[in-house]
């Protein structure tokens, strides 16, 4: 089962995100399980595993944040996928962010977008746990191409294009 629901999820287009937490337990890392919940209250969601770092910064600190990658951010969202990059504050060394002035985390430079989150509340669900924010501030950066994962690969989406020829896979 569980290789048949990964190969079946891997066919479900989503966008690409970092999600940050600043201050003592700084931490950056990749999720495309990301999502909006509701406008009123606004708030988002993220699922993070139970084993990953972030899990335990975002239980630690209370407050994240989102950046939307763009098409040309597919480096940044190569980096903080990889589990060999270095922890801390050294993770940020090579990547270009200013803080979050409500949050204090990592805002990713040239994102489409940036959300600053308050944890509302978590739930344990499996291997993971759904983190739901309540957003503080959305910010949108410089329109351009979307940074998706779909089957495996980075993809573009480009909403201004014509249709048939938005979305095109990226080398």
């Amino acid at each position: 089962m569980r290789s048949s629901l990964r190969e079946v999820m891997s066919r479900f287009a989503t966008g690409v995100t970092v999600v940050t937490v600043g201050g003592e337990y700084v931490h950056g890392m990749t999720a495309n399980a990301f999502t909006s919940v509701s406008l009123d209250p606004p708030l988002v969601l993220c699922c993070v595993a139970h084993s990953a770092v972030m899990h335990g910064a975002i239980s630690a600190a209370e407050r994240f944040a989102v950046s939307v990658l763009g098409a040309e951010q597919e480096a940044v969202a190569r980096h903080f996928a990889d589990k060999n990059r270095p922890l801390g504050s050294t993770q940020f060394a090579d990547v270009d962010w200013r803080p979050g002035p409500l949050s204090g985390a990592p805002l990713i430079s040239g994102a489409l977008g940036w959300l600053e989150c308050a944890l509302d509340r978590s739930h344990e669900s499996g291997d993971h746990t759904i983190f739901l924010g309540s957003v503080l501030d959305a910010r949108c950066g410089d329109e351009g191409p979307g940074l998706l994962f779909y089957n495996g690969s980075f993809c573009s989406v480009d909403a201004a294009g014509p249709a048939p020829h938005r979305v095109r896979t990226l080398q």
